[in-house]
């Protein structure tokens, strides 16, 4: 695929210049009901377009074995560092900053995000992916030599700057190995690394942590970096490029500008409501800079020659509506990943090891889930597909107020494993179908702007909701048995679990409340998927414009197949 020659890929067999047809349905048509379905990718120029990385089924393999222990690595770091949180207080103290431990790392990923996808679009996807390995583990060696909790939050930041080009990369590689058809093959893996590492991480940690040494979460990413290492460097040969007529620049500025503007949003968000009041001085202070800020990245990233966020992300409706759609979603991910635990503990009585479970099983049913989306989206198309996913998720996130109480542990299980089911089919045909609008000198900045809506979703619904919680919950405490009793959530949750710590009335009334209070962020989450589902209708065309590339791996002698083949899933 050429970058700015205006050409769509010789010999592309006489479709249109957007490339194949349907997004996912017949490929012998052309792709219509699109403004952009006849634009080629801009942006790289010539020397930008590549084709795939690896051409051969056994080729790719132990590419594909690489990426998925590089997923792993980040996937399995929140969840398997949270089990050790009481050791490592115990043994650094700094209980008042600890959450900084999750905070950094988000923060550090997130705002690094739109910086690697256009390293990646720029000198290749190897060095990025390369370069971000080797940083997680050396954050990882620095955070088991922590000595204090400071360190270790400093060491955490160090091992999130590698954890978002693991993220972005990783899903950059996997769209650039595989054709159309064969894409939900790959993203299906992926998505069982996460299930796999939700379900595996709290058991590791806790059993590193309570028979070893909590330094031995960290030390045990080194043994699977180092592996997926050198799978990378010895299997993952991307083909040499003609030299640029000139020298492809970064725009430095534009990425310090993004990173310090993500930055004081995020630190406003995170703790926002937690370490400090929302309408205090802090808050505002951080969002009003934040603010400043994002308008001097707008004008930086205006007149760069190659900024880090170009502006086509927003100006393709493709490309929008999937940014806006994800960072929805990533909004209500928060009522399960973060809310549900609570309840099931706090209401249903559950001790932490069947909370657990609970969440999980959505875990169970995700990738299941994903794996099979393309035989929807094959007959009725991207958008289509993802709508059905999202309606479904929002039906169950409205289903979740109905539930009684103080009810059955399978009564939320069985939402979660219908929500995990529904989630799978909107995600997948959305980011395989953005991914194939763009050539791939424009992957990796699009593959990241995907990725950054989605974590920013995160923190905004984290803040959002936690206020709503705390609100809810005060309001219903106001009128509670016995006085004196805790006005946030967390609070709540604790004294919850010290059975003589209220009477039996008092106890009735908190865990009423809390379930109150969870009604309501589930009936926020519902409210995002509404958003999801209106910039899905509104903006996204009907047909998405599928562009192939000029070289697609072939299935039969492993070999490359002819410039602008089309794949029957294209």
């Amino acid at each position: 695929m050429s970058g700015t020659d205006g050409r769509s890929g010789a010999g592309s067999g006489g479709t249109d210049a957007g490339g194949s047809g349907r997004d996912g349905g017949d490929s012998a048509r052309t792709a219509r009901g699109s403004g952009d379905s006849a634009r080629t990718a801009r942006g790289g120029g010539d020397a930008a377009a590549a084709p795939p990385a690896v051409t051969t089924p056994r080729g790719r393999r132990p590419v594909v074995a690489a990426l998925m222990l590089g997923m792993a690595l980040a996937a399995i770091d929140g969840t398997i560092v949270s089990t050790a949180v009481p050791q490592i207080v115990g043994d650094l103290g700094g209980l008042t900053v600890f959450s900084w431990l999750f905070s950094g790392y988000l923060l550090a990923v997130t705002v690094t995000l739109p910086l690697y996808g256009k390293l990646s679009d720029t000198f290749g996807r190897k060095p990025v992916l390369v370069a971000g390995i080797i940083l997680f583990l050396v954050g990882s060696v620095l955070c088991a030599a922590a000595w204090n909790m400071a360190a270790l939050i400093a060491f955490r930041i160090v091992q999130g700057l590698g954890g978002g080009a693991l993220q972005g990369t990783v899903q950059t590689i996997a769209a650039d190995l595989y054709p159309l058809k064969e894409r939900p093959r790959i993203q299906a893996k992926l998505s069982t690394v996460w299930a796999t590492s939700a379900v595996a991480g709290p058991v590791v940690g806790g059993l590193l942590a309570g028979y070893a040494d909590w330094r031995w979460i960290f030390l045990i990413n080194l043994p699977v970096g180092a592996v997926a290492l050198w799978l990378v460097v010895r299997h993952l040969h991307e083909p040499s490029r003609p030299r640029p007529a000139t020298r492809p620049r970064v725009d430095w500025a534009g990425a310090l500008a993004v990173f310090a503007t993500g930055s004081l949003l995020l630190t406003a968000l995170v703790q926002g409501g937690v370490a400090w009041p929302w309408l205090s001085a802090p808050s505002l202070g951080l969002l009003g800079a934040s603010a400043v800020l994002a308008a001097l990245t707008v004008v930086i990233e205006r007149r760069a020659a190659e900024p880090i966020i170009p502006g086509w992300v927003w100006r393709r409706r493709t490309i929008a509506s999937v940014n806006l759609a994800l960072g929805a979603m990533g909004l209500l991910m928060v009522a399960p990943t973060v809310f549900l635990p609570t309840y099931a503990q706090s209401v249903l009585g559950l001790g932490p090891i069947a909370a657990g479970f609970v969440l999980s099983v959505m875990t169970l049913s995700w990738p299941v889930s994903a794996a099979l989306s393309d035989r929807v989206y094959n007959r009725i198309g991207f958008r289509r597909t993802a709508m059905i996913g999202m309606s479904a998720a929002l039906l169950i996130l409205l289903a979740f107020p109905l539930l009684p109480y103080p009810g059955e542990p399978w009564h939320p299980a069985l939402l979660m494993l219908l929500l995990g089911a529904a989630l799978g089919l909107f995600q997948l045909p959305l980011i395989v179908g953005v991914q194939s609008t763009v050539g791939w000198a424009e992957r990796g900045t699009t593959t990241a702007s995907v990725l950054f809506c989605r974590q920013v979703g995160q923190s905004i619904g984290a803040a959002l909701f936690g206020a709503v919680a705390n609100g809810v919950l005060a309001a219903r405490l106001l009128d509670a048995p016995v006085d004196g009793l805790p006005g946030d959530l967390d609070a709540v949750t604790r004294a919850l679990e010290d059975p003589g710590a209220f009477s039996a009335a008092a106890t009735d009334h908190v865990r009423r409340a809390v379930d109150a209070a969870v009604d309501y962020v589930y009936i926020g989450a519902a409210g995002a998927a509404a958003l999801a589902l209106l910039a899905l209708i509104t903006l996204a065309p009907r047909r998405f414009p599928i562009i192939m590339e000029p070289t697609e791996p072939t299935e039969a002698a492993g070999t490359a197949g002819a410039p602008g083949r089309q794949d029957a899933a294209s």
